[in-house]
């Protein structure tokens, strides 16, 4: 296989990837989690199963997640066999294989044998991890074929090896928010905050059951604002000379401004089940990006503080591009 085609295929397992993230979304917010009964891979003991919108819901979302299975083993033959000198390509691809299998035997697990709230919010930050992996292949090649296309050689400045340890532990602090987020979701505790930005009227709510996990969202999720505002300062203003760097912080602190945005919405759609479906997914949806934007973020930071001087693309170790 050629870059193009290679370029097409992790294009692909990322759309596929997405599809199967939003899918586990969908699943979670309408309750359609036992909408094909105890039983996997079957659905109510059909592999067709009858229509019920809980069981169309639950279904389509295993298929769709079988879909990313192959494509991430795809994608993982291909970059193995074609892409080997490419340890960060092949890496992106191992990861997506290895978190796409996770995510699924876990789902697996928990239509079988209910799960804990804490097991099955980790049962989303592997399906994120997995998109997030695809993300960054994606972004890979596509870095390649424009590259290639331009028919001249990259010059790579350097990045501060305190910028790329703030984008780390922003990366890491956000799937924290994620995994919190989603225990939210798993407890049921949506309505443990009514109001916004006040949590039951009160600055500081008495901090019990629901009330105190929601409350701890909130508070997560504003630090999160404030952590990657201030990433995005630095990789705005402290890289005028690489553009990349400085286009992932915009976009970060956009898409997490966005995110904390919608926290009203879900608030004004609380009681309209319809409404708040929508407004749940466009929340959950936009954190999904962002963690992927910072994953990406974290890989070109970690790569370009390892250079010592400008240097061409060419010349930088095949494991140390993207």
């Amino acid at each position: 296989m050629n870059n193009k085609q290679l370029k097409w295929l992790s294009y692909l397992t990322c759309l596929v990837m997405f599809l199967a993230t939003f899918g586990g979304m969908v699943v979670t917010k309408t309750g359609s989690g036992m909408g094909c009964g105890q039983e996997w891979p079957l659905c109510n003991g059909k592999f067709v199963p009858a229509y019920t919108l809980s069981s169309m819901i639950e279904y389509s979302h295993r298929a769709i997640s079988g879909m990313a299975g192959l494509s991430a083993l795809a994608s993982l033959i291909a970059f193995w066999k074609f892409k080997r000198e490419r340890r960060d390509l092949v890496t992106y691809a191992v990861l997506t294989s290895i978190f796409v299998i996770l995510q699924a035997i876990m789902g697996a697990m928990a239509v079988m044998k209910p799960q804990s709230a804490a097991v099955m919010a980790l049962h989303f930050g592997f399906s994120l991890v997995a998109f997030a992996s695809s993300v960054m292949l994606a972004l890979g090649m596509r870095r390649i074929e424009q590259t290639k296309e331009s028919g001249r050689l990259e010059q790579l400045p350097r990045v501060s090896k305190s910028f790329r340890n703030l984008v780390w532990a922003t990366t890491i602090y956000s799937y924290i928010v994620v995994y919190i987020g989603a225990f939210v979701s798993h407890t049921d505790s949506r309505e443990g905050c009514s109001g916004w930005p006040l949590c039951n009227g009160e600055i500081i709510p008495e901090l019990s059951g629901g009330v105190g996990i929601a409350f701890m969202h909130r508070v997560a999720a504003a630090l999160l604002l404030i952590v990657v505002a201030i990433m995005g300062h630095f990789a705005f203003w402290r890289n005028r000379d690489n553009r990349e760097i400085q286009m992932l912080g915009v976009a970060a602190v956009t898409l997490c401004l966005l995110q904390v945005l919608s926290g009203p919405l879900l608030m004004a759609t609380m009681h309209n089940e319809e409404l708040y479906i929508f407004a749940a997914l466009g929340h959950t949806l936009l954190i999904s990006v962002l963690f992927g934007v910072l994953c990406y973020l974290s890989v070109r930071a970690w790569q370009l503080s390892k250079l010592e001087a400008p240097l061409s693309e060419e010349s930088i170790p095949f494991n140390n591009r993207v």
